[in-house]
């Protein structure tokens, strides 16, 4: 993967997990809408680069995010529970940045 790719993921990654961290406070419907699409389309993104690089449990992994949070079917899993699935992928997100480094 080239630096540039690279940094796109960090920021993109960076991003989304402000993005799931902001749903924590209490934020007007059309935003969690936003981050949905933006989430969606996000880990569509890192689904198709991680099968370039054939990191197939990668890929498995992003497509189940992409799928919990598609914007086309509300998934009604309650606010508490959506909040804990927000910091638990926006955690892994960071997360998933500094691993990168150290296996590097």
């Amino acid at each position: 993967m080239s630096f540039l790719n690279r940094k796109m993921i960090i920021l993109i990654k960076s991003i989304l997990a402000l993005l799931f961290f902001l749903c924590l406070l209490n934020m007007p419907y059309g935003y969690y809408e936003l981050v949905r699409v933006i989430a969606f389309a996000s880990f569509g993104y890192f689904a198709f680069k991680a099968n370039q690089v054939e990191k197939s449990e990668q890929v498995f992994i992003y497509i189940a995010l992409a799928l919990l949070f598609q914007p086309f079917f509300k998934i009604a899993l309650g606010r508490e529970l959506w909040n804990i699935v927000d910091v638990v992928v926006g955690v892994g997100l960071i997360t998933s940045l500094f691993i990168k480094k150290v296996n590097r």
